[in-house]
């Protein structure tokens, strides 16, 4: 079974952090900037190591460009 989250994502910060919000979405921060999908790869990676697991199984599936994504998490 996989797992899907709502994403808000913030590049250009000065840390990345995931956190979850009360509304039940996570905020991401990402340090790497939105050119030429390196905010996607350390977002997909920073996904990742929080719920331990490979970066394989972490996909974006809706919001590539934006700044609102939704992720799923494979098993």
């Amino acid at each position: 079974m996989s797992r899907i989250i709502e994403l808000k994502v913030k590049p250009n910060a000065r840390s990345s952090s995931l956190v979850e919000q009360p509304d039940g979405t996570w905020l991401a921060t990402l340090k790497s900037p939105p050119v030429d999908g390196k905010a996607n790869a350390e977002l997909i990676a920073l996904v990742a190591a929080h719920f331990k697991c490979r970066k394989a199984q972490v996909s974006i599936r809706v919001g590539g460009s934006g700044r609102r994504k939704l992720v799923q998490i494979a098993d």
